[in-house]
């Protein structure tokens, strides 16, 4: 069958076309017929040789941990009933989505609505179920002002949307016009151009004087460290993303002077069985209308590459999805 092989660690170029041998569903799995994949940053930054600390992957691996697509068999322990359906899975970092057929464990499925093409299906298997996770644990509430970092991003259009629809007031941070557009035209009720000279002081100022409830840092760093002032006393701290290359080295003494929660990138792990219960809890939303999904570009399987390329310029506006 057709895949695309990660044949080393290195740039996008790492990401070769190839012809592997057909999977089969073992006990407890099934087998999808693979139609979209989703990319995320950390997925280029583990092709690039980063995380070794945290991701026990070697090469040549076949990536693409998050797939939508439709049950061709099952395996044994596996109801039948699950033959035929539209789905979306979460693999793992090298789960092997990048391929025709990828075998997924049954527990972690989630039935994809008709309503929901499988492009958009597969933007929201990871992003949609993080950005759900993390706005129950950092329990945001209605009428609580929350800061997002990285706002234009997968998953930043996603936290965008749904604080908004829980009742929070969002000052959203993004980088340029057009990405800040977008994050307005989402629905952000303030928004700062993190390009300019003085963001931080910007972002003080579209929060007010009581600073904001939660951070949602998505970017990590000396961005996330930057933004960890403007979280008001005893209000929550999540840095929970690192395409810079490192989460916010926030200390934990200066959290704990102030009574902030901080949260980090354990407090977003899941069990396969909570993974398919907030995927399929981000799938309504996208069915009913309330979550859009903004994909910038798809690739088809062959050109992988390109999409890895596209998320690393930063240019992209959005996810990049491939398609099978």
């Amino acid at each position: 069958m057709r895949a695309t092989q990660a044949i080393g660690f290195g740039g996008p170029e790492v990401l070769v076309p190839t012809e592997v041998p057909e999977p089969v569903a073992g006990p407890g799995q099934v087998l999808v017929a693979v139609a979209a994949v989703d990319t995320i940053f950390v997925e280029t930054q583990v092709r690039g040789g980063w995380g070794r600390e945290h991701f026990q992957v070697t090469a040549p691996y076949l990536p693409g941990g998050g797939i939508a697509g439709t049950v061709r068999a099952t395996g044994e322990g596996v109801d039948p009933a699950w033959r035929g359906r539209r789905v979306v899975a979460s693999l793992g970092i090298a789960g092997g989505g990048y391929a025709e057929l990828a075998p997924a464990p049954a527990e972690g499925l989630a039935a994809v609505p008709d309503e929901v093409s499988f492009t958009d299906a597969a933007a929201l298997v990871h992003d949609g179920v993080t950005a759900a996770r993390l706005l129950d644990t950092t329990a945001l509430r209605p009428g609580e002002q929350v800061l997002i970092l990285g706002a234009s991003g997968g998953m930043g259009t996603v936290l965008v949307q749904l604080a908004k629809a829980a009742g929070a007031r969002v000052v959203a941070v993004a980088r340029g016009d057009r990405k800040t557009a977008l994050v307005r035209e989402l629905g952000a009720d303030a928004v700062v151009d993190a390009t300019r000279p003085g963001w931080v002081e910007r972002a003080r100022e579209a929060l007010g004087g009581a600073g904001a409830d939660v951070v949602l840092d998505g970017v990590g760093g000396e961005v996330g460290l930057a933004a960890f002032p403007l979280v008001r006393a005893g209000g929550r701290f999540s840095a929970h993303g690192a395409p810079t290359g490192r989460f916010a080295p926030v200390a934990p003494a200066d959290a704990a002077a102030r009574g902030v929660r901080l949260l980090g990138i354990a407090d977003v792990q899941l069990t396969a069985p909570e993974h398919a219960a907030l995927a399929a809890r981000a799938l309504r939303a996208a069915a009913e209308g309330t979550l859009r999904p903004v994909i910038g570009a798809t690739f088809p399987l062959e050109r992988a590459a390109a999409a890895h390329a596209a998320i690393e310029s930063r240019e992209l506006v959005g996810k990049a999805v491939i398609t099978v």
